[in-house]
């Protein structure tokens, strides 16, 4: 399908599927996942019955966060392949009728960066201006109390300007200026580039960072008892400031209009990633409502906590949503390549995982998956000696960083390398994960990824449950309910979100789309039971 075929609004209530491409499918024998790999797999992939993929950096890049520093925003990085095979990837993509997200990182790049070396040079060169430079305090200290989320000061001196860049990661990720107009003009041609080549549009890694205060004022403390661990570890300092100056500019909306003006001449669509624990909700309604905003953002509501989220947890969500963000459009996820995988975050038995995915394709908004979640892949252990994220690395042992939900995708049980690649890869391969290797599950009828088919093909049979509203949000003794409605048709839908057998009220004349029908008004749910029901006499959809 061309972008030209496409319904203006595909993207609203899509489900998309993470790839990360390091860990994936090796087909050179390098032990490193690769484009030519994702174009091997995607049969995979389209099986699912998702809509889009959403593949992780693979531009050229020094590698020091794995793709996250970017060194040439329009080339292919020689470990993941050419741009020959991404155009391969691309066109077997649209034959299987998937949808191509790219992840754009935009807010800073590799300090190998032609930009950037140019920049560090003198302060009078061409671009000069393109990276956030800063003189230093009279005693020679940073010029405010702007903190790096990868652990310490957000600034790094440079001898050859004897000023500071401003880094809101590592030391080698330097930030550039988007008080720069001809920086913005550079990224909006890097996304043309790749529209140009058929992407159908992003997912914008930390969009809420591409500005700063100009004045650079230092960001307040924030008290002890507002900290959590959304946005970084608890044991990172970052955590103890209130983010007012260092993100979150309103001028960032200028240029996403500018970036959404663009899109639309694609019918491309993106996703924005929001890092902030502190005002998340609030920003994805500033950044995703209106028809020249950004069309969806990633929210981390889902994707936090130690704790399975219990039914008052979700509803709260959604009201805080329905508050501050009526007219935006979320974009939700339970595990990624930032996070512990769900499974084990929330200790999750065989029959909670299938409730909650089922509650996942219910909710109002669009939905991210990740690479092996439709197995039930656990969080892989990972010994100090194998780790490679330097966050990891920062803060170990209270924090072991990101590996265990980066290990390589498993394809094949018997093969100690799951299939991946044909030699050793660069994270180990967990064995619990060979046992739940595709071709291992695939002819048990009571494996998650079956479920996981069903679950996504539920949403894709009912438009209300992929673009209509969402209302009557209750919780009741750890079971949550809500209404899904578009035109006519309205689905009930509820979840039992205990280990405890529960009955419910359902007052009105409903059959049953997915789980038991109320029988007088009243539905019996075992501990982990669902419902999807509809008002009899509607139009089903």
């Amino acid at each position: 399908m061309t972008f030209l075929e496409k319904s203006p609004d595909w993207w609203r209530g899509a489900v998309i599927y993470q790839i990360y491409p390091r860990s994936f499918q090796d087909t050179n024998g390098d032990g490193v996942g690769d484009l030519p790999g994702i174009t091997r797999r995607l049969d995979h992939v389209a099986g699912l019955g998702v809509d889009a993929i959403w593949i992780s950096p693979f531009f050229t890049s020094p590698m020091k966060d794995f793709g996250y520093d970017v060194s040439d925003y329009c080339d292919v990085d020689p470990l993941f392949g050419t741009l020959t095979d991404f155009d391969a990837l691309i066109a077997r993509a649209h034959d299987l009728g998937l949808k191509v997200l790219i992840d754009l990182v935009l807010s800073h790049s590799s300090d190998a960066h032609p930009w950037f070396k140019s920049s560090r040079q003198s302060r009078v060169n061409p671009k000069s201006d393109w990276y956030v430079w800063a003189e230093p305090k009279p005693d020679g200290t940073a010029p405010n109390n702007w903190l790096s989320i990868f652990g310490g000061p957000a600034w790094q001196w440079d001898a050859r300007r004897e000023q500071y860049y401003l880094h809101n990661f590592l030391t080698s990720q330097p930030d550039l200026n988007f008080h720069c107009p001809e920086v913005q003009e550079a990224l909006l041609g890097v996304a043309k580039f790749w529209l140009d080549r058929g992407v159908d549009g992003f997912r914008l890694d930390t969009i809420n960072f591409y500005m700063h205060d100009s004045e650079l004022r230092n960001n307040p403390p924030l008290p002890p008892e507002e900290r959590n661990d959304q946005t970084a570890p608890k044991v990172n300092p970052y955590n103890h400031q209130r983010h007012i100056y260092d993100k979150n500019h309103p001028q960032n909306i200028v240029f996403l209009r500018k970036l959404r003006k663009l899109m639309d001449g694609y019918n491309a669509a993106a996703v924005g990633e929001i890092g902030d624990s502190q005002r998340g909700l609030e920003i994805l309604g500033e950044y995703t409502s209106g028809p020249d905003a950004m069309q969806m953002s990633y929210a981390f509501e889902l994707l936090s906590g130690h704790a399975a989220l219990g039914a008052d947890d979700i509803a709260e969500v959604f009201r805080k949503v329905a508050e501050v963000a009526p007219e935006g459009w979320a974009c939700w996820a339970y595990s990624n390549h930032d996070v512990v995988r769900h499974i084990t975050r929330w200790s999750l038995t065989d029959p909670a995982a299938r409730c909650y995915t089922t509650l996942l394709m219910c909710l109002r908004g669009s939905v991210c998956l990740y690479q092996g979640e439709e197995l039930g892949l656990p969080e892989a252990e990972i010994a100090y000696e194998d780790l490679q994220d330097p966050y990891g690395k920062e803060f170990w042992p209270e924090f072991k960083g990101r590996d265990g939900c980066r290990t390589p995708m498993v394809w094949q049980g018997n093969d100690p390398q799951g299939g991946f690649s044909s030699v050793k890869p660069w994270l180990p391969v967990s064995a619990a994960h060979c046992a739940l290797a595709p071709d291992v599950v695939q002819g048990d009828s009571g494996a998650l990824i079956h479920h996981y088919r069903k679950a996504i093909a539920l949403r894709h049979a009912h438009p209300a449950l992929q673009k209509g509203a969402m209302t009557a949000i209750e919780t009741k003794a750890g079971v949550l309910s809500f209404i899904r409605s578009e035109g006519e048709t309205e689905l009930l839908c509820i979840f039992n979100l205990t280990d405890n057998p529960s009955s419910v009220s359902c007052p009105g004349d409903w059959e049953a789309v997915d789980g038991s029908a109320p029988e007088g008004g009243k539905l019996d749910l075992g501990a982990w039971d669902l419902a999807i029901l509809r008002r009899r006499g509607e139009h089903h959809g």
